[in-house]
């Protein structure tokens, strides 16, 4: 059985050193004691690339070395066939680490996400190790669709992270950023109707969706230049017909929408879908508008987990960027953003060597199995486990997460 908090308080008055530096000297072992294995299971996600919501062999990867060492696992979670949640320990405090592992079209893992799943298992791991001592409860998440889908957010609405405390993942990117902060998201489909006719014949009995879709991004490109600072729109034709002698009767924009914080994107939103309405008005076609995900929001990371993290960070010989610094390298969109506005938790950067290559190139899906990609496995699994002991050894920072999860699960019913 876990202490009591009476006992726990106890043990931390006098026995700090032995809750402190054994704690994290337990936990690091732990972790080195299966850098083979979870160097492997990285290298193996990556692979067998798997898109969004099809990740069934990768997420059988990384439920199986949890399952191994006495996890309780429940796969299929929120109703996604390919989310799991996996548990270890029973103490107050529960620590939620949230492995992705879901990858590009055709460019497999340019997003690095199996070197998140790997840290993610390796940090839950060593926090295994001391949960008992430190009056832990150990989640793993396994959420699917980063790319595209929102597993998080779908996750987060179903309930699926009600009783975390705090919740925590590594990226890899070029840089170490503790801070690292993101852009909120609406991934759009706007399909324009019009109607065929022979494109040489009878031309004028057509009304060409295809330019709908031109005068739309005509329009929108001019409207980049009125955008607010951190706005940014980019879409492809997914659709724009079917033959060059057919006039087309349907054609499709796929555009993602993004801002630095959601009162942003909504003004954003509004603008771009007068660009839209523009195009469809100007061909004689009719169009909808149809959001594919669920609606990222922006990071919001908690500055006092950032500080734990960027000193444990810093302990394992890693140069952070300068907070100073963060705030102008926005690292695209997440789902791990609605997360953190709920819960306290952070999404740090962890940094490797790409060559010069950045996320969504096939030059960083080359790197993220390289010797830098391997280490930032095991760093990133041992600043997540250290994180998590610094916090449960200070009274004043467990006792907030425990009373923002009270005030959150009040809230909740």
């Amino acid at each position: 059985m876990p202490p009591s908090r009476s006992g726990r308080r106890e043990a931390q008055h006098d026995g700090n050193a032995v809750r402190g530096v054994d704690a994290v000297a337990r936990s690091d072992a732990a972790i080195r004691a299966t850098a083979a294995e979870l160097i492997g299971l990285s290298h193996s996600i990556h692979d067998e690339p798997e898109l969004a919501f099809e990740e069934t062999r990768s997420v059988a990867k990384t439920m199986a070395p949890l399952a191994e060492r006495g996890f309780e696992i429940e796969s299929g979670v929120a109703d996604l066939p390919t989310a799991f949640r996996a548990r270890y320990g029973s103490g107050s405090l529960t620590v939620g680490l949230c492995a992705e592992y879901d990858a590009l079209p055709e460019i497999g893992h340019a997003c690095g996400h199996n070197i998140i799943a790997a840290a993610a298992v390796g940090a839950a791991l060593g926090l295994a190790e001391v949960a008992d001592a430190l009056d832990l409860t150990v989640l793993v998440f396994g959420t699917p669709a980063e790319e595209s889908g929102g597993g998080k957010v779908l996750m987060l609405e179903r309930g699926v992270f009600d009783d975390v405390a705090m919740a925590m993942m590594v990226h890899p990117g070029p840089l170490d950023i503790v801070g690292a902060r993101s852009l909120a998201l609406a991934d759009v489909s706007v399909v324009f109707h019009g109607r065929e006719a022979h494109a040489s014949a009878a031309p004028e009995q057509g009304r060409n969706a295809g330019d709908a879709v031109t005068v739309a991004q005509v329009a929108l490109g001019l409207l980049r230049q009125h955008l607010l600072p951190g706005q940014q729109l980019h879409g492809i034709v997914g659709d724009g017909g079917v033959a060059p002698n057919i006039v087309p009767g349907r054609a499709e924009l796929l555009y993602y929408l993004r801002a630095v914080d959601s009162a942003s994107l909504d003004d954003l939103t509004r603008r771009a879908s007068a660009c839209f309405e523009a195009g469809a008005l100007a061909t004689g076609c009719t169009h909808e508008i149809r959001t594919l995900a669920p609606t990222y929001t922006e990071l919001t990371p908690d500055p006092e987990l950032l500080l734990a993290y960027r000193e444990q960070l810093t302990g394992l010989g890693r140069v952070p960027l300068a907070p100073e610094f963060e705030a102008q390298r926005p690292l695209g969109s997440t789902d791990m953003g609605n997360v953190t506005n709920v819960i306290p938790g952070i999404h740090p950067v962890i940094g490797i060597d790409a060559g010069g290559a950045v996320t969504h190139q096939p030059g960083f899906a080359a790197a993220s199995v390289n010797a830098s990609a391997d280490r930032a496995v095991l760093d990133g699994a041992l600043a997540l486990a250290r994180t998590a002991i610094a916090v449960a050894r200070d009274d004043i920072h467990r006792d907030r997460l425990l009373q923002r999860l009270v005030q959150r699960q009040e809230d909740i019913r």
